[in-house]
């Protein structure tokens, strides 16, 4: 039987957050197809660190396929402060997703990894044999090894029981449904609810660090779309990085200009150059993804922020901040 035509039953973990979202909008408008269905849970459904709670939801559900994007996550100052936090939910989540994957004869788990989980020494671009060629950037080691080990797991489900478990790796993600925070969010949600807030306001806009270090976007519908096309058709153990290209790499002064133009803030922005810059690049590159989807096109930065904007500024009130 053809895979498009067997039943198959995808449970999204994460499912509420700002990916799981884009997917189940994708899933049910043009990607959407009738021998799938979808099922999108998030932490108010089940605790993903309690091993119990993980296997009575796939009891429950009885998934074909998983795609597993639940993590403990944040942005850089998050992360400074509780590195041993990250690395001990994150680990128990994992291996108890995982574990309950092959138990109850999940045909195939897509696990979530990031590009600041690769070596803070290294060469660029970086590409997915270099995951663990060494330490990670200081500043997010304990999410960084506990992301590293979902690799690990991988492996060992295809060496010893013949599982087609992966895993990608995203490049920075925005877009709706982001986490707003203005201190635990990543960079571009932050910005925008500041600027939203300063041009509210009629204040000045406040940036932390020096603006120069370099980051790839990808936009979070264009992420699940690659998302489902992993689920139904890439068959490789070995991760896959899910990025725009080097060529789409931008600084975040030209973010911020990005965010301040779609915003239309016209007051004064301030760079904070006390605060901390993170890692200067992780450049990844996109030849393996491009070796086998050539012709995927990626939204341009500066549309999706509009559209990311737009999205917030109607949804302020019940956006996650």
């Amino acid at each position: 039987m053809a895979e498009a035509d067997q039943k198959m039953k995808i449970l999204v973990t994460g499912g509420t957050g700002m990916i799981g979202k884009a997917i189940e909008e994708l899933s049910t408008t043009v990607e959407k197809r009738e021998n799938e269905e979808w099922v999108f849970i998030g932490s108010k459904d089940c605790d993903l660190t309690d091993k119990e709670a993980t296997r009575a939801l796939f009891e429950k559900e009885k998934p074909t396929h998983v795609i597993h994007l639940a993590a403990m996550v944040g942005g850089l100052f998050h992360n400074l402060a509780h590195n041993l936090d990250f690395f001990r939910k994150n680990m128990a989540i994992n291996d108890n997703v995982l574990a309950a994957s092959h138990e109850f004869d999940v045909k195939k788990c897509v696990s979530t990894l990031s590009t600041c989980i690769f070596p803070d020494k290294t060469t660029y671009p970086i590409d997915e044999t270099m995951i663990h060629l060494g330490p990670p950037h200081d500043s997010n080691y304990g999410y960084a090894y506990a992301k590293r080990m979902i690799d690990v797991l991988n492996r060992g489900y295809a060496a010893e029981h013949g599982r087609k478990y992966t895993s990608v790796v995203p490049c920075n993600v925005f877009g709706p449904h982001d986490n707003y925070h203005l201190q635990d969010a990543h960079v571009l949600p932050a910005l925008i609810h500041k600027a939203y807030l300063a041009k509210q306001n009629g204040t000045s806009l406040t940036c932390f660090g020096s603006g120069t270090p370099l980051r790839q976007f990808i936009y979070s519908y264009d992420l699940a779309r690659l998302y489902i096309w992993a689920v139904r058709h890439y068959e490789d153990t070995e991760p896959i990085i899910f990025s725009v290209g080097e060529e789409d790499e931008v600084s975040i002064k030209q973010a911020v200009e990005a965010v301040v133009k779609a915003i239309d803030f016209q007051g004064e922005v301030i760079w904070d150059s006390t605060k901390a810059d993170g890692q200067f690049k992780k450049t990844a590159s996109i030849k393996k993804l491009r070796s086998l989807l050539p012709d995927f096109k990626f939204t341009p930065f500066d549309e999706a922020i509009q559209k990311s904007v737009e999205w917030f500024v109607v949804n302020y009130e019940k956006a996650r901040k």
